[in-house]
């Protein structure tokens, strides 16, 4: 019977016991939480320091060894409209009427001469024909850097030889050591920046070379033969209009007809002078392009800092990582 109320008596503690021993404040299990991840940090300072050291050291070589880019910029204007598709187009609407009887369709609206050579500039077809003109693939293809005391452009040996002038690329088929015009067009795409201002209407060529002495001058001979390729477009198709207006003025006998006919052949003969006389007939130069004094890239700053961070929280990681392994285990 003693021992019987002695466990009566025993069980409330022995129940209180149960019931307050599980219960913890959530913050004290926080605060030994962070404890043992500042700890687990510390405990591994030198191998972080050692590992953030090692990015950083690296991101320094990596950072030195870049070769310095430059960026060479032109800013242009369209050229204004004059002649040609303007007065075609007045005449168009004046004559469009009479016109339409003899079946001939002269349209009714001008062209946007700008957008279009903006287009014909960034198109796979222009581009080639401009890196075969003017002989760029070698200085686009295999340039590697640029010596500004000689100002040469240093070339990679293991792209092509200089001195036997051939090239010397190890590639797979259906690749050739001599790059591609598809290649070529798609090494230019990245290294040409082409971009307009709405408002303004003004547009920025841009080019990023090893050499800004090379940067600026095919900014210059882009321009020009921009110019050139939309002139002689213009000039042609003026001279076809011009045939085939003479052809079907001998076939009609109609005065008001061959009124209309005139007019056009001199509205196109017009064009055809014009294009003839401008020397900048789409694109207007406002500020040339000039071979700029400082490097437009690489970041060497910014490369170190963000290898430094990187190294920082790879260590960090690598240490969490291997003392949560560890107590794991």
């Amino acid at each position: 019977m003693e021992s019987t109320k002695l466990q009566g008596k025993a069980s409330p503690e022995v129940l209180t016991m149960k019931v307050n021993t599980p219960c913890q404040n959530p913050e004290n299990s926080d605060e030994i939480d962070l404890a043992e991840l500042w700890f687990a940090i510390w405990s591994g300072k030198k191998l972080i320091i050692g590992i953030t050291f090692i990015f950083a050291v690296s991101s320094i070589i990596y950072a030195i060894n870049q070769p310095n880019i430059y960026k060479a910029s032109t800013l242009l204007a369209p050229a204004s409209e004059q002649g040609g598709a303007g007065g075609l187009a007045k005449m168009a609407g004046q004559f469009g009427g009479l016109a339409s009887l003899a079946g001939i369709n002269l349209g009714g609206g001008g062209t946007d001469k700008t957008g279009l050579a903006l287009e014909v500039l960034k198109s796979r077809l222009f581009i080639e024909n401009f890196i075969t003109k003017y002989q760029l693939l070698v200085p686009l293809m295999a340039a590697k850097n640029w010596d500004i005391n000689t100002n040469t452009l240093i070339l990679d040996d293991e792209l092509y030889n200089a001195k036997n002038k051939i090239w010397v690329r190890d590639v797979k088929a259906p690749k050739t050591p001599e790059p591609s015009a598809w290649e070529a067009f798609e090494a230019f795409k990245e290294l040409f920046f082409v971009s307009s201002d709405k408002e303004s209407g003004m547009i920025t060529l841009s080019i990023e070379h090893y050499s800004p002495e090379i940067a600026k001058q095919w900014l210059i001979w882009l321009v020009a033969e921009i110019n050139n390729t939309m002139r002689d477009q213009d000039k042609s198709e003026a001279q076809r209009s011009i045939d085939f207006l003479s052809e079907k003025l001998q076939e009609t006998q109609l005065a008001d007809m061959q009124t209309v006919f005139y007019q056009l052949i001199e509205e196109q003969t017009k064009t055809i002078m014009l294009a003839e006389v401008s020397q900048e007939y789409v694109l207007k130069t406002i500020d040339p392009a000039n071979a700029p004094d400082e490097k437009a890239k690489p970041k060497r700053g910014l490369i170190v800092m963000l290898g430094i961070i990187l190294g920082s929280f790879l260590a960090v990681f690598i240490v969490l990582l291997r003392s949560f392994a560890f107590k794991i285990k």
